[in-house]
C-alpha cells in the first residue's frame, strides 16, 4: 500500500538549490534512510514530506487517512511535565487503548533515560533532555509513517540499542536521518541520497548504498573518459581536414577543446580533511588526575578516586549512561570545573581545544569566515584555506551563520576549535549533527593527528575506529580504565547481559579491572597471541594502507584513460597498476585475517 508519493520536489535557499526534482514513494513496510552531506536539505525534505513545509515546486500526495508522527530537530515542546506531554501524544489512540497510555509513556521515557524526570517541567530541561522527551512523544504517537530526524542525538548506548530494537519491530513505514551507521545498516531497506541537489534512491541497507555510490562514481568517471576520447578523436579529424572545410568546423573545434579542458564532476567532497597546520609539541606531562572525585548537585557520587595519566598520543574514550558524569569528567580535565577531592596537573606545553555538546554561541549575523578568524582580526587567506579544507566552498564562506544548516554550524564550531592549533583535543559528543562523510573523514584525521584525544561519545562506529582504551563510568560512582577500548568493553557488557539488544551489563567498573587482569594472565600463558589493543592498532594501520592504495589505484586508472595511444606510457602505467592491485589485495586479506583474530579473542 502506498502511504506517500512525492513528485519533483524542489527547495532552495538564497545562495543555491537545496534539492531539485526529488521524487520518492513510501509504501507500507518501507524503512528509508535519508543521507547526504550537511546543507543538502535532509531535514528540510523530511519537513516537506511530513507536510510541515511547502516546497517551491512539486507535490506530495498522501494515502487516504495516512497519519504521521515526526521528530523534528527544531520543533519546540509544549508546556507541561515530561510525562504529561508524552501522554498527550499517546492519547490519540482508541478509547480501549487509552488505559495503557500512561504505562506506555512511562515505559518509553524510562528506556530513553528520562525515568526519574516524569514530573519535571519541559521548560526547565536541558537541550538533550528535551530531545529525549520529543523522541518519546514521536514513538508513542500512533502513526502509519514515523519520521525521525537524528533520533540518537543525546541518547546513551543503552537507549540507542533499545531504540534500534523498537524500530526494528515498528510495523509502519519509517523515514530516518541519522549519523549512526550501525542503526542505518541494521534497519534500512532503502536509502535516499541527496547529492548536490539531486536525489538518488538505493535499494538495500547502508552497506548497499556505499557499494552503489562507489559504482555510480566509477560509472561516471568511465562515461567522462569515453566522452573525452570521442572529443580527442573528433578534434584530430577536424585538424586533419582540408583547408576548404576549416570555416565551418571552428565551433566544433572549440567545443572539442572545451570538453578536453573540462574536469569531470567528482564526489561532492574529497575523502580526507586536509587540515595541515603546525601542532605544538607535547612534553612528557599532558594531564594527570590523582584521587579525583565528584558528586552531583543532588549528592549522588558520580565517580571517586580516579587515577589517570594521559599519554601524548592518547586515544581515550569515555563511556557510560546519561547522567553518570562523563561531561563533568572532561570539564575537570579542561579546567572548567574543580573536583570535590583530588588534584589535576596540566603540562606546561598543553594547548587544549574543547569541542563541547553545545558549542560556542555563534553570532547568527556573522559570516562563516569571520567566525574562523575570530573577533580580533580580519579574515585572510589562511582562513580561506582552512575553510576550503573543511569543505566550506566560496559561497558558504561568505554565508551568514543563520543561513547554515544545523550540521554546517556544528562543523564550523569544530573547525573553530581546530583552528586554534590545540595539541590536546577534548570532544564531547562530536558526532551529533555531523554528516556521515564528515564523520569518516574526522575519524581518519584523528588517527593521524599528532596530539592527544579524549572523546565522549555514544556513536559505536566512531568509538570503534578512534579510541584505543576507554574509561567506563558506570553510574554507580565507579570509574575505571578498560584496556582494549570500546570493543572489549562492549563484548564484556553484552556477554554479561546474554547478548540481548539494549541491555547494558550491570557489572561495575571493578569487573573491568578483574577482566583486564584475567586477560593479561591469559596473554602471559599464550605468548604467541596478540592483545586486543594491539590488534586494534594493527587494523587501523591496515585500513590506512588500504585507503592509500585505493587512492593510488584510482589515480593510475585516471592516467590510463588520459594516456591515449602512448604505448610506452600505457605499459609503464599498466605495470604500476598491476603492482598496486596486488598490494591492495594483500592488504585486504591481511585486514580479514586481523579482524578474524580479533573476533576470536
Amino acid at each position: 500500500m502506498i502511504l506517500l508519493d512525492a513528485e519533483k520536489l524542489t527547495v532552495s535557499r538564497p545562495d543555491r538549490d537545496l534539492f531539485r526534482d526529488v521524487s520518492l514513494t513510501v509504501s507500507s513496510g518501507d524503512r528509508i534512510g535519508l543521507i547526504g552531506i550537511n546543507g543538502t536539505g535532509k531535514s528540510t525534505l523530511l519537513r516537506v514530506l511530513a507536510g510541515n513545509q511547502i516546497p517551491e515546486s512539486g507535490v506530495v500526495r498522501n494515502g487516504r487517512g495516512v497519519t504521521f508522527s515526526v521528530l523534528d530537530q527544531e520543533a519546540p515542546l509544549p508546556d507541561g511535565t515530561a510525562l504529561s506531554v508524552v501522554e498527550q501524544s499517546a492519547s490519540q489512540t482508541s478509547s480501549a487503548e487509552n488505559t495503557n497510555q500512561k504505562w506506555e509513556a512511562e515505559a518509553v521515557l524510562e528506556r530513553l533515560g528520562m525515568g526519574g524526570h516524569h514530573d519535571r517541567p519541559t521548560a526547565n530541561m536541558s537541550g538533550g533532555e528535551k530531545k529525549r522527551v520529543a523522541l518519546a512523544r514521536a514513538l508513542v504517537k500512533p502513526a502509519d509513517v514515523l519520521i525521525l530526524d537524528e533520533p540518537t542525538n543525546h541518547l546513551d548506548l543503552d537507549s540507542i540499542e533499545w531504540l534500534e530494537s523498537y524500530l526494528f519491530d515498528h510495523r509502519g513505514a519509517l523515514l530516518l536521518v541519522s549519523h549512526d551507521r550501525h542503526l542505518l545498516d541494521s534497519l534500512t531497506t532503502k536509502m535516499l541520497e541527496l547529492d548536490r541537489g539531486t536525489g538518488y534512491v538505493h535499494d538495500g541497507s547502508y552497506a548497499s548504498y556505499l557499494e552503489n555510490k562507489q559504482e555510480r562514481e566509477v560509472a561516471a568517471a568511465s562515461a567522462e573518459a569515453v566522452r573525452k576520447n570521442q572529443a580527442k578523436a573528433e578534434l584530430a579529424w577536424l585538424r586533419r581536414g582540408a583547408p576548404a572545410r576549416t570555416s565551418k568546423p571552428k565551433a566544433r573545434i572549440q567545443r572539442a577543446k572545451e570538453i578536453l579542458n573540462t574536469k569531470p564532476e567528482g564526489p561532492a567532497r574529497a575523502g580526507n580533511l586536509h587540515l595541515e597546520f603546525p601542532t605544538p609539541r607535547l612534553g612528557e606531562v599532558v594531564v594527570e588526575l590523582e584521587g579525583v572525585s565528584l558528586k552531583a548537585p543532588d549528592g549522588r557520587q558520580l565517580f571517586s578516586d580516579i587515577e589517570l595519566r594521559l599519554d601524548p598520543r592518547e586515544r581515550l574514550g569515555v563511556v557510560g549512561p546519561n547522567g553518570a558524569g562523563k561531561t563533568s569528567l572532561i570539564d575537570i580535565i579542561a579546567g572548567r570545573r574543580e573536583p570535590d577531592t583530588g588534584t589535576v596537573t596540566t603540562g606546561s606545553t598543553v594547548a587544549m581545544g574543547y569541542y563541547d555538546q553545545l558549542g560556542d554561541i555563534l553570532d547568527p549575523n556573522a559570516r562563516a569566515r569571520e567566525i574562523v578568524a575570530g573577533p580580533h582580526r580580519d579574515p585572510d587567506w589562511t582562513d580561506t584555506r582552512l575553510l576550503e579544507a573543511f569543505w566550506f566552498d566560496r559561497d558558504t564562506q561568505w554565508a551568514e551563520v543563520h543561513t547554515l544548516s544545523g550540521g554546517e554550524r556544528r562543523r564550523l564550531q569544530l573547525l573553530k576549535v581546530l583552528a586554534e592549533r590545540p595539541n590536546v583535543l577534548l570532544l564531547d559528543e562530536p558526532t551529533n549533527d555531523l554528516d556521515l562523510e564528515t564523520l569518516r573523514a574526522l575519524e581518519d584525521f584523528l588517527y593521524d593527528w599528532p596530539g592527544a584525544v579524549l572523546v565522549v561519545s555514544h556513536d559505536r562506529a566512531f568509538l570503534e575506529r578512534v579510541v584505543s582504551d576507554a574509561i567506563v563510568i558506570d553510574g554507580k560512582g565507579n570509574a575505571k580504565r578498560w584496556p582494549g577500548g570500546f570493543n572489549e568493553w562492549d563484548k564484556h557488557r553484552k556477554s554479561q547481559s546474554g547478548g540481548k539488544r539494549g541491555a547494558l551489563a550491570a557489572k561495575d567498573a571493578t569487573d573491568a579491572t578483574q577482566a583486564a587482569k584475567k586477560s593479561k594472565k591469559n596473554q602471559t600463558k599464550k605468548k604467541s597471541g596478540r592483545s586486543s589493543s594491539t590488534l586494534s592498532v594493527l587494523i587501523r594501520e591496515n585500513e590506512k594502507t588500504i585507503r592509500r592504495l585505493e587512492k593510488r589505484k584510482a589515480a593510475l586508472e585516471e592516467k590510463l584513460v588520459d594516456a591515449g595511444t602512448d604505448h610506452e606510457e600505457l605499459r609503464t602505467l599498466g605495470e604500476e597498476l598491476a603492482t598496486i592491485s596486488d598490494q591492495l589485495e594483500t592488504a585486504e586479506e591481511e585486514w580479514l585475517s586481523l579482524s578474524e583474530e580479533q573476533d576470536q579473542r
